[in-house]
């Protein structure tokens, strides 16, 4: 699926922090598949536009990083082998594949990484999670996806996982809708993409 809006390369359609970070990539099956994570600023962009991290967060680890190139590259690889792990891991949910072991262990290993840096807060008279010091490491916009990961794969939305219909899309997102019968990863893109695939090829055979 191709981007829809000019100020941003990302799309969030997945209803889940985890699957939006897994839809990374566009045209994720076709031959020209094109991804977005390209650099650490690109990492840094997904991160606050999906709420992994605060803005001032985000201003920190961008000042934290000037002259860091081989740092941040390293983080990426890591966030990259990350995003590929849950997408292997929810694409064979929705397909009712087997659960590749590796890519579970992928998921298993940032998830504990994230729990050594979560902490209980009190705040407006209420319990809540909440990272500690994230401006101090460079992937701690990791925690947060893996922990959404974790927290799906042990929910009962588990069972509303689905992979997008079109070919060369293949975006996860949790089917909400209520005969959850929902094909598409947006119907505006590739559902009327598929539309008009099928149309042609009505109007050509007849």
């Amino acid at each position: 699926m191709q981007a829809s809006q000019a100020k941003t390369p990302f799309e969030y359609t997945g209803g889940n922090l985890c699957l939006d970070f897994a839809n990374t990539i566009d045209n994720r099956t076709s031959d020209h598949a094109q991804d977005l994570l390209t650099d650490y600023s690109r990492l840094l962009q997904w991160a606050e536009e999906s709420g992994a991290l605060g803005k001032k967060t985000v201003e920190q680890l961008k000042t934290a990083v000037r002259g860091a190139s081989s740092t941040t590259q390293s983080t990426v690889r890591a966030a990259v082998q990350l995003r590929d792990a849950i997408y292997e891991v929810f694409s064979a949910v929705a397909q009712e594949h087997a659960i590749p072991s590796d890519a579970l262990a992928v998921v298993n290993k940032v998830a504990q990484r994230a729990s050594q840096h979560a902490q209980v807060v009190r705040t407006n008279g209420h319990f809540a999670w909440d990272w500690i010091s994230p401006e101090e490491s460079l992937d701690s916009m990791l925690w947060p996806v893996a922990r959404a990961a974790a927290e799906l794969l042990t929910s009962e939305e588990i069972d509303l996982v689905r992979q997008c219909a079109s070919e060369t899309c293949a975006w996860l997102f949790i089917d909400r809708t209520k005969n959850h019968r929902r094909r598409w990863c947006d119907m505006k893109t590739c559902g009327n993409r598929d539309k008009a695939r099928r149309y042609y090829h009505r109007q050509k055979e007849g």
